[in-house]
């Protein structure tokens, strides 16, 4: 339960930052390469997130404590301190929500698509609805559709028709349904993030602004008759989450001026690619290594650590000796790998502090509360007393 939660909190202030670095960046970025780069730059939000969950290497040699041939076994208290209710209850409270938005979403989509009614095929790919909720649109996840209007032909001449339907088509191509697939899940995830809903919100926008831009882009003489287009479609609808909209009212002068824009030189446009490629490596770096601190860190703990057996050869000659392993420990607390580091006297030794030490058993160390690989460093002394070592 406590890992979820740290989880969930170091995920929730990386994606904090990203989306911040994001609404720093966007006017800089909208210089140096127009709506395509700002659309590009939200990568950094999904990578953010992930990166303080990748795995770390913990595999720093520690120094345990000795363990001695004739000595009693290291046990390590395993006694576990009785576990605070309130992480239980955090969880319980998120994944409440978290079902909640998933629900509310699920029936968004599920209205919007009964309210399209019957859906028929058309000559150039699309599907006509016989209402319209908010069309034209790219619905669907697995199997997108392009799905217009009933009055599809007669609101829009035929020029105008083939700009929608390549905006449509952009979306397709590009995945943009996809990413609002992920968009809807991350605001299951982080439903409680204050954040979540402004970048929703602009993500969605941007996307729109992208996919303008490359669909006018190729056709600078078409810049009028899609702005005209847009104004011919701006109605008020609700809106489907896992749908790609033509109509986008409240951003309808932000597209238009983007329409008015120029095609960005090569140079700029290659700083604006260094500049998001910096800002997710950056990010991504300083979020993975974070886990790397020593908050949240709990070295691994021996529970067994029978002491070896004293080779008999050894013994009758009167040898004491002293043997220093590298021990590697899993994240399951299981030895994984042995090594002699030093041995005194080389070769006398070895085996038997090899061999035992392969059965030891641990508690695997934690890092953010998850059990990770660690190595410990131990000496191993046998020394000598009065009794003869069990053959």
């Amino acid at each position: 339960m406590t890992s979820l939660l740290q989880v969930l909190v170091l995920a929730s202030v990386w994606g904090a930052i990203a989306v911040l670095l994001i609404a720093l960046a966007r006017p800089l970025l909208k210089r140096l390469g127009g709506a395509a780069m700002v659309y590009r730059s939200w990568w950094l939000l999904p990578l953010a997130l992930l990166a303080p969950v990748l795995p770390v290497p913990a595999l720093a040699v520690i120094e345990a404590a000795p363990v001695r041939a004739f000595g009693e076994a290291l046990n390590a208290p395993l006694l576990p301190a009785e576990a605070p209710l309130w992480p239980a209850l955090l969880v319980a409270v998120w994944l409440a929500g978290a079902l909640g938005m998933a629900v509310l979403q699920i029936r968004a989509q599920r209205r919007f698509e009964r309210a399209m009614g019957s859906l028929s095929p058309r000559p150039d790919g699309s599907w006509q609805a016989s209402a319209d909720p908010g069309l034209p649109a790219l619905v669907g996840v697995l199997a997108p559709r392009i799905v217009v209007g009933p009055d599809f032909d007669h609101r829009f001449s035929a020029a105008e028709r083939d700009l929608v339907l390549q905006h449509e088509r952009s979306h397709r191509a590009h995945g943009d349904h996809w990413a609002n697939l992920a968009v809807a899940g991350l605001r299951c995830v982080f439903w409680f993030h204050p954040l979540v809903p402004w970048a929703t919100r602009r993500f969605l926008c941007d996307q729109e602004l992208a996919c303008d831009a490359r669909t006018v882009d190729p056709h600078p003489a078409l810049r009028r008759l899609y702005a005209s287009t847009l104004l011919k479609a701006q109605l008020v609808h609700p809106v489907a989450p896992m749908a790609c909209h033509w109509r986008s009212q409240p951003m309808l002068k932000e597209r238009i001026a983007m329409l008015k824009q120029n095609k960005r030189k090569a140079l700029p446009w290659v700083a604006g690619q260094v500049l998001v490629v910096g800002l997710c490596v950056g990010l991504c770096t300083m979020a993975w290594a974070s886990q790397a601190g020593d908050a949240g860190t709990v070295d691994a703990q021996v529970i067994d650590t029978t002491a070896p057996k004293y080779p008999v050869a050894a013994f009758e000659q009167g040898v004491s000796g002293k043997v220093d392993l590298r021990v590697e420990v899993g994240a399951d607390g299981r030895v994984t790998d042995v090594r002699v580091l030093s041995a005194t006297p080389a070769g006398v030794f070895d085996d038997a502090a090899v061999t035992s030490a392969r059965a030891w058993t641990f508690k695997p160390a934690l890092r953010g509360g998850k059990p990770v690989a660690s190595a410990l460093k131990i000496p191993v002394t046998f020394e000598m007393n009065d009794e003869a070592p069990a053959p």
